[in-house]
């Protein structure tokens, strides 16, 4: 086996879809399920159950993407850790973000890393705190950029928090409450409300909020983006609780403060033993930290 074979499979078992691998991996379809099925040959076991819908893992390809997993993270730094001893960084920079990252401006960040360090290939992707976590415990990304909130704890990585940010109400200007100097959870228990998908992190603020105050309350629509919730009550078709940097860009929509608002923590999370392109980038983000006084 090579290690091509094996990323063509880890992004297959990521992916659930040889089409998706394939665009991952830019390489044709037929080239990628060639090599897939030639690792699968030279193992004597069928890594994936294939369908027509979807294509899953097998006991025997479970256990193959934990023992590949690192493998091929440890050879791709072969070449990135050599040439870092000589003064160099290359090779690859995967980072994520949620939608409502408000503490710092990436595109910003990355203009200065890539100035320092123009020989680093940078994927970025936009995802769910918890599944950039997930993503950065299993090494699939070099750093991640997450929400918390109060109480929730970090495991298995580094970090460093970014900020602390409360929650707002947005409302349709012409609503009965958008004239409020503050307001309650109490006062919006009856509101039709947009959020996120029950059980995600980003969902799970206010509802522990409401509980926490004994109010039960209603999501009516439920949205993959922040940007949603601004169209949402732009039509005046329910009321959102977004982070305050994020309500200050919305148009059209009148923001009010919360009394008793859940509080939420930004942080960049990483791991323990950072790639040398990861380990500048972060470099980079500490002297943009302290430079704004953060």
């Amino acid at each position: 086996m090579n290690l091509k074979q094996l990323e063509y499979a880890l992004a297959v078992a990521d992916t659930g879809s040889f089409t998706r691998a394939a665009e991952r991996c830019h390489v044709v379809q037929s080239a990628l399920s060639h090599q897939v099925a030639r690792l699968e040959a030279q193992l004597g076991v069928s890594l994936f159950e294939r369908s027509s819908r979807r294509v899953r893992l097998t006991p025997a390809g479970e256990a193959f993407v934990l023992s590949a997993r690192p493998a091929v993270a440890a050879a791709r730094r072969v070449a990135e850790d050599v040439a870092a001893a000589c003064g160099q960084v290359r090779g690859r920079l995967s980072i994520g973000e949620i939608s409502s990252l408000t503490a710092l401006d990436l595109v910003d960040l990355l203009a200065v890393f890539h100035r320092r360090y123009p020989d680093v290939d940078v994927r970025w992707l936009t995802a769910k705190s918890e599944l950039l976590m997930a993503d950065v415990c299993e090494r699939r990304l070099d750093v991640g950029f997450i929400g918390l909130w109060q109480g929730e704890t970090l495991q298995g990585v580094q970090h460093r928090l970014l900020a602390r940010e409360e929650l707002v109400a947005v409302l349709p200007p012409f609503h009965r409450l958008a004239g409020s100097a503050q307001l309650t959870l109490a006062e919006l228990v009856d509101e039709v409300l947009v959020d996120f998908p029950e059980g995600t992190g980003a969902r799970r603020q206010t509802d522990e909020a409401f509980q926490a105050a004994g109010l039960r309350h209603r999501v009516q629509f439920e949205i993959g983006h922040i940007r949603l919730v601004e169209k949402f009550v732009q039509r005046g078709m329910a009321v959102g609780l977004v982070p305050e940097r994020i309500a200050r860009g919305f148009q059209d929509v009148a923001m009010v403060p919360l009394a008793d608002a859940p509080v939420r923590h930004l942080y960049a999370v990483w791991s323990p033993s950072p790639t040398p392109a990861a380990r500048a980038f972060l470099d980079v983000l500490e002297e943009k930290l302290l430079a704004a006084g953060g």
